[in-house]
């Protein structure tokens, strides 16, 4: 019963440590910022970079090794963003934009608030699977390294994620989390697309 209590109680702690950290993040705001974290979070702006990455892989690795990996940067998209619905309702942490503490200490709000559950962040885990699974299906072509691609992306998932804090509809437990259940489905992803290469020969 005591070890039960200590557990619930740090729990508590990290979650009230949580909501701190997300306001000060959050506080950090001006009319130009918002502006640039909305298009930011919009993941219709980046359909273009989604496609070039697609191109880039046929033209590194040949079509079929090609359209083996575009099918796993899918699968592991996919699977981040179903696997979020579900853990959403199972957990059921109130997202920011709900939570009316977070409203009462100043939560800065860029987006219509949704569906009430946040955690984790599909945003985060879509964009670091999708970083993961592409550059490990990159590293197919064994004439170049990519190790600049992973960098850059893994910059750009970085923001994509903390953009969910600056627009007010994630905790950043919740990206944080998102980030690691990205990470470890991009890497089960592009470990199938790697299976499935070898044992089809392609």
């Amino acid at each position: 019963m005591e070890s039960s209590s200590a557990i619930s109680g740090a729990l508590r702690s990290l979650h009230h440590l949580d909501k701190d950290i997300t306001l000060a993040i959050n506080s950090c705001n001006s009319p130009l910022s918002d502006t640039v974290w909305q298009v930011i979070t919009d993941h219709r702006t980046w359909i273009v970079l989604y496609i070039g990455i697609a191109v880039l892989m046929v033209m590194r690795l040949g079509w079929k090794k090609g359209l083996v990996a575009i099918l796993a940067c899918i699968l592991c998209v996919v699977a981040c963003d179903q696997l979020a619905n579900v853990i959403k309702e199972a957990v059921q942490r109130l997202r920011p934009v709900f939570d009316q503490e977070m409203i009462a200490r100043g939560l800065h709000v860029l987006e219509v608030p949704g569906k009430p559950y946040g955690f984790y962040s599909a945003h985060a885990a879509n964009t670091a699977g999708f970083v993961v699974c592409s550059w490990m299906g990159l590293r197919q072509d064994k004439s170049r390294s990519y190790n600049a691609y992973l960098v850059l992306m893994s910059i750009w998932a970085f923001v994509v994620g903390m953009s969910r804090v600056f627009v007010g509809k994630h905790f950043l437990g919740d990206v944080l989390a998102g980030f690691a259940v990205g990470i470890a489905i991009g890497l089960l992803c592009s470990f199938v697309a790697s299976l499935a290469v070898r044992k089809l020969k392609i």
